[in-house]
This record gives C-alpha cells, sequence and structure tokens, in this order.
C-alpha cells in the first residue's frame, strides 16, 4: 500500500488486527527485512505495519535535504494516515535514529520502544567523513559503494559460510536503493544528535535487542541504550550478526512477543 503524506509516497505493508507495532528499517534498506516479523507476529495478535522510509524501497524522495526530523515526521503522518493515535515503534539500526527521534519529538506517539541493532551516540568525526564521502560517492557512482561497504557488514560469519542465499537476497534489496535516497540517509545519519545524554528522559517501558556477532552496531551499545534506559530490558542474542531478525528469527520474534504480551 501507499499514503501520500505532504508530498511524500510512503509505501508501507499493514498486517494483522490488535496492538500495533510499527518496525522501521535500517540502511540501506527496505520493509522486505521484515518478512519473519509479519507472518508470525501477525498471526500472534499483533498488528504489523512495515513502512519503506523516504527515498528507500517502493517510497517516494521529496527534493532537497532530509534530516532525521523528516524520517520522523513521515512516521507520524502515517499513524494518522491509518488512524493510530499510539504504537509500539521497533527501529533496526537507521530505523533505531528516527526512534529517537520520535521519542524526543512525539513522546505520546510511542507506546514503548524496541531499539534493535542501533546506537543512541552520534557519529564521531571520523565517521562523519566517511559518511561524507560516501554520500558523494553514491551521488556520483550510483549505489555500488553503499553495496561495497555493507555487504560485509551485515551478517555474521556463520550466516556468510551456511546461508549465502539470504545474503545475496538482502544483497540484492541494497542494490536496489535509490542512490539519491541513500546519499540523502548518510547526510541525515552524519548530522543525527547524541542521544546517549538523554536516554534517562525516556520512561517508557523499552526492549534492546542486541546480537553478539554484529560488526556494525556490536553489543556494547545495545548495552549502553539499556543501561541508559530507566525501565529497559535487555536481549543479546546469540548466533547472528547485524541483521539478527533474519538470521535467528525464532529467538528475535520471542523477544519482541514476550515483550508486547507485558505491555
Amino acid at each position: 500500500m501507499k499514503a501520500d503524506l505532504s508530498g511524500t509516497t510512503l509505501a508501507y505493508c499493514d498486517r494483522g488486527h490488535g496492538l500495533p507495532l510499527v518496525l522501521i528499517h535500517g540502511f540501506p534498506l527496505c520493509r522486505k527485512m521484515w518478512r519473519p516479523q509479519t507472518e508470525v507476529l501477525s498471526r500472534a495478535g499483533c498488528r504489523i505495519i512495515t513502512p519503506d522510509l523516504r527515498g528507500f524501497g517502493e517510497s517516494g524522495l521529496a527534493s532537497g535535504a532530509v534530516c532525521m526530523d523528516d524520517y520522523a515526521d513521515d512516521i507520524v503522518a502515517l499513524l494518522d494516515h491509518l488512524g493510530i493515535d499510539k504504537t509500539v515503534v521497533g527501529g533496526m539500526s537507521m530505523g533505531g535514529y528516527v526512534l529517537l527521534n520520535l521519542l524526543e519529538r512525539y513522546p505520546d506517539r510511542v507506546a514503548a520502544p524496541i531499539f534493535i541493532t542501533t546506537k543512541a551516540g552520534g557519529d564521531d568525526d571520523a565517521s562523519k567523513v566517511k559518511r561524507t564521502d560516501l554520500a558523494e560517492a553514491c551521488r556520483t557512482r550510483g549505489i555500488v559503494p553503499v553495496t561495497e561497504v555493507f555487504r560485509n557488514l551485515l551478517f555474521s560469519p556463520a550466516t556468510m559460510a551456511e546461508n549465502p542465499e539470504l545474503a545475496d537476497e538482502v544483497f540484492g534489496w541494497m542494490a536496489a536503493t535509490n542512490p539519491h535516497g541513500a546519499a540523502a540517509a548518510l547526510i541525515a545519519m552524519r548530522d543525527r544528535k547524541d542521544f546517549v545524554p538523554l536516554l534517562g528522559s525516556i520512561t517508557h517501558p523499552a526492549l534492546v535487542i542486541g546480537a553478539d556477532q554484529d560488526q556494525a552496531a556490536p553489543a556494547e551499545h545495545s548495552r549502553i541504550i539499556a543501561e541508559g534506559l530507566p525501565d529497559a530490558k535487555l536481549c543479546i542474542l546469540q548466533g547472528g550478526g547485524h541483521m539478527i531478525n533474519l538470521e535467528q528469527p525464532s529467538g528475535f520474534n520471542d523477544a519482541i512477543l514476550g515483550f508486547m504480551a507485558g505491555l
């Protein structure tokens, strides 16, 4: 399905009935990454909403620069479009940055946050330079520079060796990403706020999911988030990397369902 929201067309899936859960994908991905969750969680009594962020998947890309506020505003506009006042929100990697923005600017729209293989801190100077350079490469060379960087970061070594078909499928999603959308997102991530000092002000009940073999956002970042939040449960899943929801879907889904059952 697609919704026209303030000049931006947002593609999304909306499946199931019950307590709503919005899942926000990471970079440079799309809503397809939530396939194992959409099927299982909707059958378990949840309403699962998975949008493509602007510039990714089948969503449009507005002209001009994009910041984290824009991605968060799009999520709120989609909730308004769907008539949802408050929802559980899960954000993976870049989706976690969007979630933090939502919690700061629209706390009443979030029933509970789920942080997935993400970090609360901002980029250091070296990381900012890398983001800037990669964004420029996207503009001049297309999406290939991004796929070259991220292909070997998203999965654990075991997944790469034992399930190359999954890695190839996700690589295909990355390769189909609009390079201008990717470039805009890289700059938005570069300029995002450092939320570590603000974690203590987030009073929602929260779930933090990390992965023991995550190369892009090592599990220590999940521990920092969980320790900084007043009311958080930490779950470090074993045997997977940054795409833990695809690598260990059963454990991941059980963690989500257990958390939502307590809300």
